[in-house]
């Protein structure tokens, strides 16, 4: 009876310390763009603004040999910063695209039939499988598409932060 218990506390932790081990060595790492909605901005029709992802370049950019694997979006979240107690309630629909040179733009986050009075609000997040060989290309581009419901009466300024993560290469 004595060995079942051990066998069993041997095994949990052995379990546990994998766990542990594998949230350590995985990575997470950030990208941000500010988006800026004019006031002209119609509503009932898609607007499109692209961002060059620096931070994702500094960390891998064009680096295929970066020791990297399987890497996906973990977290997308858009914001507003101005105005100062601006919310999102003017929107419709917010959709984010990663592309790099030599790779097709995807769709890793969206939000339809937004309604809310926050001041951000976390994306659902598609499923695209593994971006690594976006990531790891020059010219990593961020598009934010968002489409409003009504016109807004002052420009806003809106942050988009993905989060993505990955695991060390062997």
């Amino acid at each position: 009876m004595k060995n079942i218990f051990l066998t069993a506390a041997v095994a949990s932790a052995a379990l546990v310390s994998c766990g542990t081990v594998q949230s350590l060595v995985q990575n997470t790492f950030p990208y941000t763009a500010n988006v800026l909605v004019s006031t002209g901005v119609p509503a009932d029709k898609e607007v499109s603004s692209t961002a060059t992802a620096s931070n994702i370049q500094t960390w891998f950019g064009g680096n295929n040999d970066a020791r990297i694997k399987d890497v996906r979006i973990s977290d997308a979240k858009v914001s507003v910063v101005s105005p100062a107690g601006g919310s999102l309630n003017a929107f419709k629909s917010i959709k984010v695209y990663i592309s790099s040179n030599g790779t097709g733009e995807r769709l890793v986050a969206s939000r339809s039939n937004i309604s809310t009075d926050a001041a951000s609000i976390t994306l659902d997040l598609e499923n695209t499988g593994f971006l690594d060989s976006v990531v790891k290309s020059n010219g990593v581009t961020v598009r934010t598409v968002y489409e409003l419901k009504n016109q807004t009466s002052s420009d806003m300024n809106l942050r988009v932060a993905l989060n993505f993560s990955s695991v060390p290469a062997n």
